[in-house]
């Protein structure tokens, strides 16, 4: 309890928040000298506001030469610490945990289930996105990748979408795993889930896709990052 008091203080101050908020899109370090040029503030006032939030481990830091000479510069990215605020008490991990091992002890037939179901979610993700169109025969490519980045955004990917000049391919990268604790202990399961998550969006958009996972953040990498090749 003592820590959900502090961390629902360190963000309750609006300037701080949208500094964290900045980060997570960031997607690499920051400096001091950056957060005070884009929020407009003295950098010891942007060195207090990361200060407090490395102080609630929602960021971490490390000082590195820059290679320019002077002083070396104190990096900030954020804290792989999963932050959960439930009241009351609940336990989410602990049930998603239960639901994997239970799956997969179905064997063949429970991964399969798993993996159908992951499809099954990403579809209804993109329906519920739709519902404020008319339909997917009129949508440009444009608006149809629009409608990905968003839905991407509300499922906390912390995505960056790019695409090939004729539009047939879409470059994509998730610089935050939702499942990231459930996957770290069953890998395989999990991404391929996730994958047929990810195939059950671009379905629901595109006539023809493939996709192919190029990096998996589970291995080291940055990020996952994919190539849909599409149809519009």
């Amino acid at each position: 309890m003592e820590q959900t008091l502090k961390i629902t203080n360190v963000l309750s101050d609006p300037t701080r928040y949208y500094i964290y908020q900045y980060i997570t899109k960031r997607h690499k370090d920051v400096t001091v000298q950056e957060i005070a040029d884009n929020f407009s503030i003295h950098p010891n006032v942007a060195r207090l506001h990361l200060s407090k939030l490395e102080d609630v481990n929602m960021l971490v830091s490390e000082t590195k030469k820059t290679g320019k000479g002077g002083r070396p510069s104190r990096l900030y990215r954020l804290s792989d610490d999963v932050i959960q605020l439930h009241f009351p008490y609940r336990d989410y991990q602990l049930l998603a945990k239960i639901t994997m091992e239970t799956m997969l002890e179905l064997g063949e037939e429970g991964r399969k289930a798993l993996y159908s179901t992951g499809k099954k979610f990403g579809r209804e993700l993109i329906q519920q996105e739709l519902k404020r169109f008319a339909g997917t025969e009129k949508l440009t490519f444009d608006q149809k990748l629009n409608i990905l980045k968003h839905a991407a955004d509300m499922s906390g990917f912390h995505p960056e979408f790019d695409v090939n000049a004729e539009k047939t391919i879409v470059y994509f990268q998730i610089y935050n795993c939702p499942f990231k604790e459930v996957a770290a202990r069953h890998r395989e399961p999990v991404c391929n889930m996730h994958n047929e998550y990810l195939k059950g969006m671009f379905e629901s958009l595109f006539h023809s896709i493939q996709l192919v996972e190029k990096q998996n953040m589970l291995t080291g990498c940055d990020a996952c990052s994919y190539q849909a090749f599409v149809g519009n």
